[in-house]
């Protein structure tokens, strides 16, 4: 990944949350915004298990994550609601970051983060655990969320409304 990059847009699914995540990214573009995806299901990552983990350590792929992650200021998260909740891969990926290094919070810690989603169901109950989850971690939350289905596409607006939220918040350290 490239460190110069200033938003990184990630998906949890391979789906409809991955189409909204390439439309932050053509969005970004148009706004002369750099930014860059990463799929989260793409990834070779085991599920989070602290057996495994004190057995084998750190898997090398969740290191690179951490890495590419830690090197873009500004995230944007594309996840689909889970069962009324956070998508597994997504809260998976959560636990191999938070483990790495002496602070469980560092890699989230004054980040500007913004959320959307796409979702079969409500898709607020995501919204909702993923902005507890993420304040948690010391995230800087943006206060409008994108939401939507398919009786409620997302617009153009509203996406490029995130995008110009986003870039106005500065990390408060990184």
């Amino acid at each position: 990944m490239n460190p110069t990059k200033s938003i990184l847009v990630i998906t949890a699914s391979n789906g409809e949350n991955l189409k909204l995540a390439h439309r932050f990214l053509q969005i970004s573009s148009e706004l002369n915004v750099t930014a860059e995806l990463l799929d989260l299901t793409s990834l070779e990552l085991p599920l989070y298990n602290p057996r495994t983990h004190a057995q084998s350590g750190i898997p090398a792929t969740a290191k690179q994550l951490n890495a590419d992650m830690s090197s873009i200021p500004r995230w944007i998260i594309c996840a689909p609601e889970y069962n009324g909740s956070i998508p597994p891969v997504f809260t998976s990926a959560l636990a191999w970051l938070s483990v790495q290094g002496d602070d469980f919070r560092n890699l989230f810690n004054g980040r500007p983060i913004g959320m959307a989603t796409f979702s079969g169901g409500g898709g607020m109950e995501l919204l909702i655990s993923l902005r507890i989850q993420l304040t948690h971690l010391g995230a800087q939350v943006v206060g409008r969320q994108l939401l939507s289905n398919n009786n409620k596409p997302a617009e153009d607006d509203s996406i490029r409304d995130l995008v110009k939220r986003i870039m106005e918040m500065e990390p408060l350290h990184l």
